[in-house]
């Protein structure tokens, strides 16, 4: 009896199989997450709709809100990557006395990328566009948290003859690279990492998966999305950049200005504790400077805060910002 033996597949060609299989599977499970990424996301806004209005300035649109009656108007500016949503505590309270707005830079929650870069100048002028065409009038006063402070600073140089007044939250400072541990040098490349781990994730909705998105429907519906993610990377790349920009500005003469701070006793629990105390001693100190940028400028700590004080403890920012109002309403001619 003759016996025929089926030669084996050369293992060249089980290999090829296997790739082609992989590659099929994460075809799938991508295409897959894009579309739940994108579901979710649609669902989120439907159900949690976005306030205020979009405002065209120039070929992309930023998002804006606007609560209350009077001058002048107060204008909100968050922290790096976060969206306007992080004034929700403050903002009705403040326009109890004043209108006030919130915004979206460019490329976060509900506002359109930008074609420029994100260094704090470009920001400021973005913000004036915005302002001109949302048909909000000067005089203004500029509220700036952690990074919103290079901001509001920059716009404050560039704009000085429409600011009636500034309120730092807990802001950075221009040279607080310099002056902290270098050891935060590694923290910031950590940081910087995850958050680029964000951004390439999210189109495929694996943040959402592992529930790295808020679990508050409003903040999630803002900000669990691709360009936010992918703003918050382009702010941070720029921020060298940004603090470069905002030291090379003048101070601001007589203008009224509060200056917050989170309390010494809070520091970040993002640092491990031998950090957090050099790096907390060296914001200490830099705040106190950041009162010295006006003649009527004042710093308050702000008791068991942390670093976002108008969540921690809103009613200090709205004091603060009725403070600015009123010096700025008694000096105007």
């Amino acid at each position: 009896m003759t016996v025929t033996t089926i030669p084996a597949a050369p293992p060249r060609r089980w290999l090829r199989i296997i790739l082609r299989s992989l590659l099929v599977l994460v075809i799938f499970l991508a295409t897959a997450g894009y579309l739940y990424q994108n579901i979710a996301e649609t669902r989120d806004r439907r159900f949690n709709p976005m306030p205020g209005r979009l405002i065209d300035i120039g070929g992309y649109k930023l998002h804006i809100d606007c609560q209350g009656q009077g001058t002048p108007t107060v204008i909100l500016d968050s922290g790096l990557g976060d969206s306007h949503i992080s004034w929700r505590k403050v903002q009705p309270e403040i326009a109890k006395f004043t209108r006030v707005c919130s915004y979206d830079r460019a490329g976060l929650g509900y506002s359109d990328s930008s074609p420029h870069p994100r260094t704090s100048k470009d920001i400021a002028e973005e913000l004036h566009a915005l302002l001109q065409n949302a048909g909000i009038p000067s005089p203004i006063i500029l509220v700036g948290h952690s990074m919103g402070g290079y901001d509001v600073r920059l716009y404050t140089t560039l704009y000085r003859d429409q600011i009636a007044g500034m309120v730092l939250v807990d802001a950075s400072h221009p040279d607080q690279e310099n002056r902290f541990p270098p050891a935060m040098k590694d923290m910031r490349g950590t940081w910087l990492r995850e958050t680029e781990f964000l951004e390439f994730t999210m189109p495929f909705g694996i943040p959402r998966l592992l529930g790295l998105c808020d679990p508050d429907p409003d903040i999630r519906a803002a900000e669990c999305n691709f360009h936010t993610t992918h703003e918050a990377v382009a702010e941070m790349k720029a921020f060298s950049e940004s603090a470069a920009q905002t030291a090379a500005t003048s101070p601001f003469g007589d203008l009224p200005l509060a200056v917050l701070s989170h309390d010494p006793n809070k520091p970040s629990s993002d640092l491990p504790a031998d950090l957090a105390k050099a790096t907390n001693d060296a914001w200490e100190k830099m705040q106190e400077g950041l009162a010295h940028l006006s003649s009527r400028g004042t710093q308050e700590i702000a008791k068991n805060c942390a670093h976002y004080i108008q969540i921690d403890r809103p009613e200090i920012v709205i004091a603060a910002v009725r403070k600015v109002l009123d010096e700025a309403r008694n000096t105007r001619p």
